[in-house]
């Protein structure tokens, strides 16, 4: 039987190291913190399925999951987060909870012990972290199984599975599949030989849609000519209708905006009856003028995530002309992308946005 090559030893017994001193951890801090032992026990369990035979895939990667877990980088694209009695939440389900809470008015607790939690009441557990990062998940192309801190960069850079685009998608070519057919199908692609009639028709429903994408652009640069522009960070602070049952509805203070006073008010899934119910959650604002003016106001208007805030919201804009008889819009869609930035927004204290105001002159 040959011998193991020294470097090959020195990374189990680099593995070996890490799980016993894992393991002496969580027995250590299981009557301080549970929280902070269920962490080092998983970075145990993680280094024993590192040496277990037949888990590991790649030397490469063995040989750097003692460097990544000592000096503690940012390894996952999610977090953990624990209760004061060490119950762990994912950073999913931990915003869902809160987000929630707040649409039945109530407060938030941890599934497993009730105890409250919130954003200032509970924090991360790097230990924790750092050992799911090292657990090993599979690749949802090649089925191999990776330790989740290099998934991310087999599936986009090195997987001969990843599903891929023919480099002459820019002519029409629709073709989608795994990165090893690519070179065979580029070499058999009919799309370079189409006649430059068949490319026009193609080329212009490209441009179609490409027109479509600049014309909020080109409405923005244009808005930004105008000669009167305000801005303003606004602050929606969650309130309660007073129906038999309550509804969640946000509203900002008055603020002052082209010597105008306004008002925004936002709601949940369109005041529907319990929207905590539903899966999908989407958020509608409406702008109201709250001063008196001599003539018509016509206005164009967006809202735009906050400095401080990381939630992604695809700017629209909106028209309306405003009078002492209609003072106020119609609501109208937030756009943010989907479901998991509305419970962002929803499990956050207050909701933190920046307004543009433009007026437009006759």
């Amino acid at each position: 039987m040959a011998l193991k090559p020294w470097s090959e030893w020195s990374t189990a017994l680099s593995h070996l190291a890490l799980g016993v001193v894992s393991l002496h951890a969580a027995v250590s801090t299981a009557q301080a913190s549970r929280g902070a032992a269920a962490g080092f026990l998983l970075q145990a369990l993680a280094t024993a399925t590192m040496l277990a035979p037949g888990l590991g895939t790649d030397e490469d990667y063995l040989a750097g999951a003692w460097v990544a877990t000592v000096i503690g980088l940012p390894l996952l694209a999610f977090d953990f987060h624990w209760c004061t009695n060490g119950h762990l939440m994912c950073a999913g389900c931990f915003i869902h909870l809160l987000a929630d809470a707040r649409l039945k008015e109530e407060q938030a607790t941890c599934p497993n012990c009730r105890c409250e939690i919130s954003k200032s009441l509970c924090c991360r557990n790097l230990a924790v972290e750092k050992a799911v990062s090292e657990l090993p998940s599979e690749c949802g192309f090649c089925l191999r199984q990776f330790p989740r801190s290099l998934l991310e960069r087999h599936q986009k850079e090195e997987c001969q599975d990843r599903v891929t685009q023919c480099k002459y998608k820019r002519i029409g070519c629709p073709w989608h599949g795994p990165f090893h057919e690519l070179t065979v199908h580029e070499a058999a692609c009919a799309h370079p030989t189409k006649t430059g009639n068949e490319l026009m028709e193609i080329l212009d429903e490209m441009d179609q849609s490409h027109r479509r994408e600049m014309q909020l652009y080109n409405s923005v640069f244009s808005l930004l000519s105008f000669e009167k522009i305000g801005y303003t960070e606004v602050q929606f602070r969650p309130y309660r209708t007073d129906d038999f049952i309550t509804r969640l509805y946000y509203e900002t203070p008055r603020f002052t905006v082209l010597n105008q006073t306004w008002v925004l008010k936002a709601r949940v899934n369109d005041s529907e009856r319990n929207p905590n119910l539903s899966c999908k959650r989407t958020l509608s604002f409406q702008l109201l003028l709250k001063s008196k003016v001599t003539a018509p106001l016509e206005c164009s208007f967006l809202l735009l995530k906050g400095p401080y805030d990381d939630v992604k919201i695809s700017p629209v804009i909106y028209h309306f002309v405003f009078t002492n008889e209609s003072n106020e819009t119609d609501y109208v869609p937030l756009p943010i992308v989907d479901s998991v930035e509305c419970n962002k927004l929803l499990a956050a204290k207050n909701i933190n946005l920046r307004l543009f105001l433009f007026q437009i002159q006759k």
